[in-house]
């Protein structure tokens, strides 16, 4: 695929960037040789190949999986202007 001005002019709008008319040219190369290098990245076999978060193996660090109610609910609402039990009262908005 081949980008030209005009595709440039379009993806500059697209993209609410504003670009001059004599960079047209330049980042019209540019994006010509970024989807160059993305054709060639399609010839490369990844068959069998896993995928990877990381150039280093790594086990993903994982917690339990335990629910609490974090026993802390006594503070989360002493600040509150107005509470009831563990719960945050609030002045009714709809009727």
């Amino acid at each position: 695929m081949s980008v030209d001005a005009e595709i440039v002019r379009r993806i500059a709008h697209l993209a609410r960037i504003a670009v001059a008319e004599e960079e047209i040219e330049p980042l019209r190369g540019e994006l010509n040789a970024i989807l160059d290098f993305v054709e060639q990245l399609r010839e490369v076999d990844v068959e069998g190949v896993e995928p990877m978060t990381s150039v280093t193996p790594m086990a993903m660090k994982k917690r339990a999986d335990e629910v609490t109610d974090g026993d802390i609910a006594d503070d989360i609402v002493r600040n509150a202007p107005a509470r009831e039990d563990h719960f945050f009262v609030v002045p009714k908005v709809v009727e």
